[in-house]
This record gives C-alpha cells, structure tokens and sequence, in this order.
C-alpha cells in the first residue's frame, strides 16, 4: 500500500509532455487491461474507450480543445466515450457475456436481466445520459491510478467541447458522446508543474467518520 501511495503523490496532471517519448506496447496494454477491470454499475461497462494516436487527427482534436498541447504532445490520447443508446440490447449482450464467461444458462440470469431492464427503462434519456457518463470516471480513474504504478504520467481533462469531438471522430452516428478525456505519456523536463507540492484536504477536513 506504501507503494501506491508514493505513486498517487508522485502523480500530477502534467501540463507539459515530452513527444520523443512512447509508451511502450506493453506497457500500453496493461493501461488497457487495467481499464478494462475497471468496476462499472452492474458490471454493464456502458462506453467505448478510443485511443487516439494519428496526428492528423489529434491536431484537430487540439483545436476543439482549446489549443491544449498535451493532445498532441502526449504519446497517447484515452476518449472514453457513454453509450447513449444503453437499453435492452446492452443488457442483453452483458447477459450472454456472463453466460459464456461463468458457463451459467442465460435463462438463469432473467431475474438480473429484467432488473437492469427496468431499471434503464425508469430512466429519462437525460437520466441515463448522466448515468452512463458517470460511469466512465470510474474508469478513468483506474487509467490514472494504473498509469501512476507504471511512473507514465495521465492527464484528466475536461477542457474540450464535447460536440466538436464528436463530430470528428464520428461518434454521433456510433451512439457515442465523449465524456471525459485522459493524455499518457511522459512528462517534460521543462514541465514546472512536475515540482508543485500536492494540494489537498486534511483527513479532518476530507473525512466524516459516524
């Protein structure tokens, strides 16, 4: 645990990055491995994780991001993407993944099914739009935390315009709305943000304990 904490201390959202340096394939899929662990509610996982490495098209991406060099500098670029469309077909998938996986009858898991059914069903598309969002910060945060044990520095960023991004990836015709981005790669020697001292709460001032 000592080493997770040094990691998280270590970790910072690099302002700058160095693009002579690449994540190595290995490296890189356990970023994916780790993503894809990552816990969801129900286990539903409702999004697409695209990661973007032309640069024909992080340059355009930059644009509809303020002009933020870490779209470009970074050595990759993690969209994670909500499901718009999450209902019955998304369970229905989920189901059958659990029965090939766990070797269990489908027909066993048509309680779980209609559950998860009808919970989407109560839900106002703006509703289920947030919910799925939501989603994808969790697993955003075990890209972050995966990056740190691996010393391959991660930037959360929620400065872009999300309709932009859209359009040039295409997602409005996938069902798909881009949530939240993160850039991998490496921190720059020249990033002054590398030596900041951390800025958080207390535990007294961050805890409740009843």
């Amino acid at each position: 645990m000592s080493t997770l904490l040094d990691n998280l201390n270590w970790r910072y959202a690099t302002k700058k990055f160095d693009a002579t340096k690449k994540i190595a394939a290995a490296d890189l899929n356990t970023l994916k491995e780790a993503v894809r662990l990552a816990a969801s509610s129900y286990g539903l996982q409702p999004y697409k994780v695209v990661i973007v490495e032309n640069p024909e098209i992080r340059e355009k991406l930059k644009a509809a991001a303020y002009g933020q060099t870490q779209i470009t500098d970074a050595s990759q670029l993690f969209i994670f993407a909500n499901d718009l469309n999450a209902g019955p077909e998304s369970v229905d998938a989920y189901i059958k993944n659990i029965s090939e996986t766990r070797g269990v009858p489908a027909d066993a898991l048509a309680g779980f099914s209609d559950m998860m059914k009808g919970t989407l069903a109560n839900l106002s598309q703006d509703a289920k739009n947030i919910w799925t969002a939501k989603q994808t910060y969790i697993a955003l945060g075990t890209l972050l935390a995966a990056a740190a044990e691996l010393k391959i520095d991660a930037t959360p960023m929620e400065g872009f315009n999300p309709a932009a991004f859209n359009e040039i990836l295409g997602f409005d015709k996938l069902g798909l709305n881009a949530s939240v981005i993160a850039t991998v790669g490496y921190r720059h020697d020249e990033d002054d943000a590398q030596h900041y001292k951390k800025v958080r709460k207390s535990h007294e001032e961050l805890f409740i304990t009843l």
